[in-house]
């Protein structure tokens, strides 16, 4: 006998005083559900969800929980007030028993139970929200971007607990990997309309695109079908069409149904303009080293950094990755050793606070008001990339709409202050990107127009980031910062780097005292005899296990395909399988080159 739905939502419709965010919905939830939710920035994710914990009563419709189940929600800005302390919050309504819960989720979590709420920061209290939701383990959890504010090591946990519990979930976010490893359906906010598939993220864009085509292939026969119609009206016979006002009126109708139609919101304009060229040279750091009272934030670190190199810095929160980007780009001194920079840099900087941003000032001072970006004697204008533009123009580049112009910067979501940034990032042509976590609350679309951009950006970028999946499609050399000081320098990006770091720790030479290899990201080590830095001979010793295992992938696959009656029978298995196969051939093709190439050099 089939469960009843752990929660139902019928006929949802809400609308705010304006147009509908939602309009005839209805969904339900079972148990053991695994959901994503996605939608654009603004689509109204947080809002269903808000609707689905019982936050917002909808205008029309119900949202029903079966009896005697338990909802758990955590939102992105948890009211603390009342408690005194974050374990406090965390522990309310457990039992004196259960501390322990918290205890174990704070530890994962990293944050402290003994912090005052009045010094906490806006991170910490989200944690402190989900460590309460993960120790009160409800029945149905409905979370809300749980992963910003959160490190690598953090999501690692939170992952690893949510695969393991058996209640069903809802999650926002904005992590790619995040959602393809733990998903296993998908609803879709889409101009108000919610749509759901029984599988995972993983095949979400490809259902969405999918979507959209079907969507313009209407729109397209709707559009001739209303072309031929109307020909008729005013080339047919006069007496004819008084005796067919039915077909006009059909005409009439296809023309509501078009007007009805609500366009898609196209991706933000977003443009990087590279600078002048810089020097080959980028940055140069030879023995550098930080401590803030005896806490060691870098031992003796070498860096070289040359043009065009995409390098990622993550590890856990507070071990120092920010403040060693500042000592690359000059802004703060190291303690010993020096930092060299190379000539005529052009730097842009996205910072993860968005300190840039005022929050009391609107979005059209927030622009004109940058000396930068400020046109003498035009109040309405601003120079993006050389050019003067309309201020409100510019605006609607990036999504924004006539009405937010005038807006407080307060008053915008977590994605749209980062496509303000972004916005007065890209107005000024750069040669070298700072990135400080900048792909906290964008939504897919805006996050693969940026990975694109930096794909074709000639310049160099650092990189500051806690999204895998991110690091890398964009990252070529990854810095991995441990604690205690030390850093280390992995070729590729973050997968890369696990796998290398997992290859040193099982291979027992490793184990053995060495001397301090020379670090460059873009040359071989100095002195070293292959020619190979240490990381990257470890790279090639381990590449024909790579390339022995993607082959017996792709041979699986390629039997697997080869059933005749698979496509007809299993098209969705037949679709995965075919993905999966152009993936593996494409990694085993990069792995080849890679092979090859580092072969190469170490003969050299």
């Amino acid at each position: 006998m089939a469960q009843a739905p752990l929660l139902q939502l019928s006929d949802i419709s809400l609308t705010f005083g304006g147009d509908p965010v939602f309009d005839d919905l209805s969904l339900v939830v079972q148990p053991g559900d695994r959901v994503a939710l996605v939608g654009r920035n603004g689509s109204g994710k947080s809002t269903l969800m808000k609707v689905m914990a019982g936050l917002v009563e909808p205008d029309v419709g119900a949202c029903v929980v079966r009896p005697g189940v338990s909802v758990g929600y955590m939102e992105q800005d948890p009211d603390l007030s009342g408690f005194a302390t974050l374990g406090d919050y965390a522990a309310h309504g457990l039992e004196p028993g259960q501390m322990y819960m918290v205890e174990r989720a704070g530890e994962g979590l990293k944050f402290d139970p003994d912090r005052p709420v009045s010094s906490a920061s806006g991170g910490e209290r989200r944690r402190a929200a989900l460590a309460r939701l993960m120790a009160d383990t409800p029945e149905l959890m409905l979370l809300d971007e749980p992963t910003n504010h959160l490190d690598i090591e953090a999501i690692g946990w939170l992952e690893a607990e949510l695969k393991s519990t058996r209640a069903a979930f809802v999650l926002i976010s904005h992590d790619r990997r995040f959602l393809t490893e733990l998903t296993r359906a998908t609803l879709w906010i889409d101009r108000g309309k919610v749509r759901r598939q029984e599988t995972g993220f993983a095949g979400f864009e490809a259902w969405r695109d999918k979507t959209w085509e079907e969507e313009d292939q209407s729109r397209h026969k709707l559009n001739r079908k209303i072309k031929a119609e109307a020909r008729w009206a005013v080339e047919g016979i006069s007496a004819r069409r008084k005796r067919n006002q039915g077909r006009v009126r059909a005409l009439q109708d296809l023309r509501a149904e078009r007007a009805g139609m609500i366009r898609r919101q196209g991706t933000a304009a977003m443009e990087l303009a590279a600078g002048p060229q810089s020097g080959k040279k980028v940055i140069e750091a030879e023995g550098i080293t930080k401590s803030f009272g005896d806490k060691p934030i870098l031992r003796a670190f070498d860096l070289k950094v040359q043009r065009g190199d995409r390098v990622a810095f993550v590890g856990p929160n507070g071990v120092g990755k920010t403040t060693l980007i500042r000592m690359l780009t000059g802004e703060i001194a190291p303690d010993q050793g020096k930092v060299s920079l190379g000539t005529n840099l052009a730097m842009a900087v996205f910072d993860q606070t968005r300190a840039q941003l005022d929050p009391n000032m609107s979005l059209w001072d927030s622009l004109t008001g940058d000396p930068d970006m400020r046109v003498s004697g035009k109040a309405d204008q601003i120079m993006v990339r050389g050019q003067p533009k309309h201020v409100v123009g510019y605006l609607k580049e990036f999504l924004f709409d006539d009405a937010q112009a005038r807006a407080p910067v307060r008053s915008l979501s977590g994605g749209e202050k980062a496509r303000l940034l972004l916005a007065k990032i890209m107005a000024r042509e750069s040669n070298l990107l700072v990135l400080d976590e900048p792909t906290n609350d964008l939504d897919v679309e805006t996050l693969d127009l940026l990975q694109d951009l930096l794909g074709e950006y000639p310049g160099t970028v650092l990189l500051v980031s806690h999204d895998r999946d991110f690091i890398d499609r964009v990252a070529t050399t990854t810095v991995a910062m441990e604690g205690d000081g030390r850093a280390t320098i992995y070729a590729g990006g973050w997968s890369d780097y696990q796998a290398q770091r997992a290859e040193g720790m099982s291979d027992p030479a490793a184990e053995k005292p060495k001397a301090k290899p020379a670090k460059s990201v873009s040359s071989p080590a100095k002195g070293a005899p292959t020619g190979l830095s240490f990381t990257e001979k470890h790279r090639l010793e381990a590449l024909p296990k790579v390339l022995e295992r993607l082959e017996a992938e792709i041979a699986k696959l390629e039997e697997f395909l080869a059933a005749p009656d698979l496509f007809t029978k299993e098209p969705l298995k037949f679709k995965k399988a075919t993905e999966a196969l152009v993936e593996r051939q494409q990694s085993l093709a990069a792995a080849e080159e890679e092979w090859l190439d580092l072969a190469e050099r170490s003969e050299g």
